[in-house]
């Protein structure tokens, strides 16, 4: 981190802070990971580890009154010492696979820092801010909203240049009530651009077009007709994707087809940090995804397991469904699906909705998993095989009587659901 001054950030901090130095050069939340120098700042149950904290050799230590607004200061401080461009990236969908993406494009050809895991909300982005070190070239955070004004607060701390917005989708709608506010929320990273700024939006998302009217912003439009070709030979992607009038030719080590359109939204702003596209090829073979996201793993009899637990919702669970038939082959097609969240009093319908999807695009077998999972099965004829669940345990209870040997298997929930344990106790049955 860049170093910092105590005395200047001490007065925005508020709470006990207690320093045995006078700079900071870095900032934990963890006291497990306190190296010498960092400052610790007590979260939530985090008072407890003060001590611990200080063994470590933390420089200071700070038991905050209000967590958000002294991580906020901090993160704030960090940013304003730094020259490093600043990228942000929200959306319903595909957010942290384009960061994870955009990541590994500029590793080989700029100093770069990005936000790890899904490290999103009011600790995660200070936190991802105070891995700047005064050489830093590129930062790329992504900003996630539980309900209107979140984003824009993030975005103040961050003051970001350029800005992705993924995707406009049918999501928090228990916190925010259509995707129309959705747009909304999403709009207040466009909002926060400054003059001169950057704005990279799928043109598919029409809500998003009132918030682009502003004449001081360059705007760049991608779409799933920009990805020209897309082929899988020996577990990698070759695609052709769509600049304006440029093509560019990637390998990427990733083989799900919606990736291809997260990878141009973030070759647009690879582009749009001024770094060459001539060598975007050496990060785009070298992408590593967040856990739990596309994972694949190799089950009995050629069977192979794709662990997307992390997250679900309605568009990403129709393009995980039409992935499993892309990797499954002459396989049969077996999908684990358990609640999608926060969908509002309309969640019902949209489950209804993926188990039709589920049904057209081929699958065998659909396992349900939770109460409204429960609604993948409304009326379901077409599929061959189908069976409900309440929870984890009962999953794989019905997994050791519904699976064969070389099955492809998918494996995909909202958060709140762990799937992850319904994937992680498959997985290891190893070929």
């Amino acid at each position: 981190m860049i170093p910092l001054r105590l005395d200047d950030v001490s007065s925005a901090l508020g709470g006990q802070l207690v320093a045995s130095a006078d700079v900071v050069t870095g900032v934990k939340i963890d006291s497990r990971a306190i190296e010498p120098g960092d400052l610790f700042v007590a979260v939530g149950a985090g008072r407890e580890f003060v001590d611990d904290a200080r063994a470590r050799g933390a420089a200071a230590t700070l038991v905050p009154k209000d967590a958000f607004a002294a991580m906020a200061a901090l993160g704030g401080a960090v940013r304003e010492r730094s020259r490093a461009r600043i990228v942000a990236i929200t959306g319903s969908t595909g957010k942290t696979s384009t960061k994870d993406i955009l990541a590994a494009l500029c590793a080989p050809v700029a100093r770069t820092v990005a936000a790890e895991a899904s490290f999103n909300n009011e600790l995660g982005v200070p936190l991802t801010l105070c891995r700047l070190e005064e050489d830093t070239e590129v930062c790329i955070l992504e900003l996630a909203m539980r309900g209107l004004g979140q984003i824009a607060q993030l975005a103040e701390i961050a003051a970001p240049e350029i800005g992705i917005v993924t995707s406009v989708g049918p999501v928090h709608l228990e916190l925010v009530g259509t995707v129309a506010a959705v747009a909304q929320a999403k709009a207040e990273l466009i909002e926060a651009l400054p003059l001169g700024g950057v704005a990279i939006v799928p043109a598919e998302a029409q809500e998003l077009g009132a918030y682009l009217r502003r004449s001081d912003l360059e705007v760049r439009r991608f779409s799933k007709d920009d990805v020209r070709s897309f082929t899988v030979t020996d577990g990698h992607a070759h695609v052709t994707l769509a600049l304006g009038a440029r093509e560019v030719a990637l390998e990427l080590n990733v083989v799900a087809r919606h990736q291809a359109v997260n990878a141009l939204a973030a070759l647009h702003a690879y582009e749009a940090l001024g770094l060459p596209l001539d060598r975007a090829h050496e990060g785009a073979a070298e992408i590593r995804f967040s856990r739990w996201r596309g994972e694949e793993l190799p089950l009995e009899g050629g069977g192979l397991l794709i662990n997307d637990a992390y997250n679900a919702n309605p568009t990403s669970m129709r393009a995980a469904l039409e992935h499993l038939v892309d990797r499954a082959g002459t396989r049969r097609r077996v999908a684990v699906l358990g609640d999608m969240a926060e969908l509002g009093p309309d969640a019902p319908d949209y489950h209804r909705e993926i188990g039709r999807h589920a049904s057209q695009v081929g699958v065998d077998v659909l396992l349900a998993v939770g109460p409204l999972a429960a609604h993948y099965l409304d009326g379901q004829t077409e599929l061959p095989a189908t069976r409900h669940v309440d929870d984890v345990p009962a999953a794989l209870e019905a997994l050791d009587e519904l699976l064969h040997p070389g099955d492809c298997v998918l494996v995909k929930a909202s958060r709140a659901m762990g799937l992850e344990a319904v994937a992680e106790a498959l997985g290891g049955v190893r070929a």
